[in-house]
């Protein structure tokens, strides 16, 4: 007989007014088993994650842990189950160690209360040793990679003593060196008779990760099927409802002049921490240069130093050969399309509408959204622009004056790439511009991006996901620690050796 450690019969979860989230899904998680739920940007796989972990309260449905119904009103009592998950968002403290973060609120302790710091950090390396975790417990949190922190969230539930654990995009920021060896883990985790439940965007992790999948779309379950007897493209039409383009659309042509260039880029931060250091980076007109690069090493200065929200300390930048170092933001805008890896706090006013979310920088730029001299904005023309841009782009709205939020993420970026592809810009800049979408948007943005390069624009691409990179980028360069570190054409390179970079720097791979 089968041992189903987790049941969800019937879950129902609706958000006022009428938005139903999950729709009477009835799925089970066996012991020992790594499950994988997938699905589109709000097809209620996260919230059905949250019903389970009791951060969400859900409005029908049973859920039956080892056998018996259960009822989590919070976190905490999921936890006391057996039951943990980790958030994209690591939520450790950096001036903390490792093993100060693992038992917090959690520490042994010996007569009046003390912590006994000794039996804390023995426990700890017990722990490490234990699940075969490669962690220095004395190591401070702030100086560790991306990789060892997600360990320490993994650890600190462990050191629980939970049976499930439920991880959310778990290699979202990892380098392609640092996936196996948390695969490993989680193997080890599995074969010890763990159930791991995972939330993941990449087909091809899910695939070799997983012993099953659940698929949702629109709130429903789909399918459950086993990993072992399914495709990419075959999860990708479940999520989607439709054939979807998971392989590389670019075709070969030749780079026409620089558009875009920077020479001994340099920026100390307030605190005089060298974030870029010397780079020298070119973009040709229908070219897309990738940028790839731990979090952290200076691809965040970069972008900020390009669109002028920080000033460099040393270095030019031009756009068409002109100087916009110390140019202000709004010249620059006349240069420049921006897509920000941050949606909601620097590409759009979630709580503006959706058509002045999509004129935004038109109408400073363009006087025909403008009537007497300047002084008044011109509706009419707002509205019109706000269609052609609903219709060019395939947008799904309601209404054009809801507020932005009420949106979906990937309906959201199609109003940010719109807007910005619109502006008569030769060089475009992307930072991230498929971070937290679904399979649908992501082959959507892609299709965008490559119409880009056949326009002759020059596109500089700055993301995490080496995958996405070398699907459209022509030429990869890698920072690390403020430098870049490698300039290569697509063909010459690989997914192996950027992620070396990435990590080591510069010398030879090993």
């Amino acid at each position: 007989m089968i041992d189903d450690v987790i049941r969800l019969e019937n879950i129902v979860k609706v958000y006022p007014p009428s938005v139903v989230a999950v729709d009477n899904v009835s799925v089970s998680f066996r012991k020992g088993e790594i499950h994988a739920v997938v699905g589109e940007n709000g097809a209620g796989k996260s919230t059905l994650m949250k019903v389970l972990y009791g951060l969400v309260p859900r409005d029908g449905g049973e859920i039956y842990y080892q056998d018996r119904p259960v009822h989590f009103r919070q976190a905490g009592e999921a936890i006391a189950a057996g039951i943990g998950m980790v958030h994209q968002e690591i939520l450790l403290i950096p001036e903390y160690t490792v093993w100060q973060n693992i038992v917090l609120g959690q520490e042994p302790t010996r007569f009046l209360g003390q912590v006994d710091t000794a039996r804390a950090r023995r426990l700890v390396k017990q722990k490490i040793d234990e699940f075969q975790f490669n962690l220095d417990p004395d190591a401070l949190v702030g100086e560790i990679s991306v990789a060892a922190r997600q360990k320490v969230e993994i650890l600190k539930l462990l050191y629980r003593n939970v049976s499930v654990l439920i991880l959310d995009e778990p290699t979202a920021v990892l380098t392609p060196q640092e996936i196996p060896q948390l695969f490993g883990e989680l193997g080890r985790l599995r074969d010890d008779g763990h159930t791991i439940l995972f939330i993941s965007h990449r087909l091809e992790e899910v695939l070799t990760l997983s012993d099953r999948v659940t698929v949702m779309r629109r709130g429903k379950k789909i399918d459950t099927v086993d990993a072992k007897t399914t495709s990419k493209e075959e999860l990708a039409r479940m999520m989607v409802g439709r054939d979807v383009v998971l392989t590389s659309q670019r075709r070969e042509h030749a780079p026409g002049e620089v558009i875009f260039e920077t020479e001994h880029l340099s920026y100390k931060d307030g605190e005089g921490r060298q974030k870029l250091n010397d780079i020298n980076l070119t973009v040709r007109a229908g070219e897309i240069v990738g940028v790839a690069g731990v979090e952290g090493n200076g691809q965040f200065e970069l972008v900020n130093a390009v669109v002028g929200l920080i000033q460099p300390s040393g270095g030019t930048i031009r756009v068409q050969g002109r100087d916009i170092t110390r140019a202000p933001i709004l010249e620059r805008r006349r240069l420049i399309s921006f897509v920000p890896q941050d949606r909601g706090r620097m590409g759009a006013s979630l709580n503006a509408s959706i058509l002045e979310n999509a004129i935004m920088t038109h109408h400073s730029l363009d006087q025909n959204f403008s009537r007497w001299h300047g002084l008044l904005l011109d509706y009419a023309h707002a509205r019109r622009f706000t269609d052609g841009l609903e219709k060019q782009f395939s947008v799904a709205m309601a209404s054009k004056f809801n507020p932005f939020r009420s949106l979906s993420g990937g309906n959201q970026q199609k109003v940010i790439l719109g807007r910005e592809l619109l502006l008569d810009s030769v060089f475009v800049l992307l930072d991230q511009p498929t971070r937290g979408l679904d399979v649908g948007s992501i082959e959507y943005v892609h299709q965008q991006v490559l119409r880009m390069r056949d326009e002759n624009r020059a596109v500089l691409l700055v993301s995490a996901d080496l995958e996405e990179l070398f699907l459209l980028a022509d030429r990869i360069v890698v920072m690390h620690r403020g430098e870049l570190v490698a300039d290569s054409p697509v063909g010459q390179t690989s997914l192996e050796e950027v992620g070396y970079r990435m990590l080591e720097g510069r010398g030879e791979p090993r």
